[in-house]
């Protein structure tokens, strides 16, 4: 599907990073060509995503599981949102720094740094 069809997708960390790379790709792309509105739309999406996470951070009933989970999400769209060129060397750098359970499982680019 394309990314600013199906958007930012939170169903797992996976899923989250797989979606915002593409919309980082779509949102370089289109400033590469000049298409500013379409750069904008990709924007308001992640924009969109992240103001769901926040309203969904305040709900009364939210297990501190969950509130870390959501607090994780809500790091990587801010990253996004600060730097959508740098999200994917980001997300590799996190999965590796941070290897929280839901972390550790995801595969790192190795591209994305030299050999050790």
């Amino acid at each position: 599907m394309h990314p600013l069809v199906e958007g930012v997708r939170q169903d797992s960390l996976a899923e989250l990073e797989r979606t915002l790379t593409a919309l980082a790709g779509e949102y370089a792309e289109a400033l590469e060509r000049g298409d500013r509105e379409r750069a904008r739309r990709a924007r308001r999406l992640v924009l969109s995503s992240k103001e769901h996470t926040r309203l969904a951070l305040r709900h009364p009933r939210l297990s501190q599981e969950k509130k870390a989970e959501k607090q994780e999400i809500l790091l990587w769209l801010t990253v996004w949102l600060e730097n959508p060129r740098i999200f994917r060397d980001w997300a590799a750098l996190r999965k590796r720094l941070f290897r929280a359970p839901e972390l550790a499982d995801m595969p790192v680019e190795p591209s994305a740094f030299p050999s050790e």
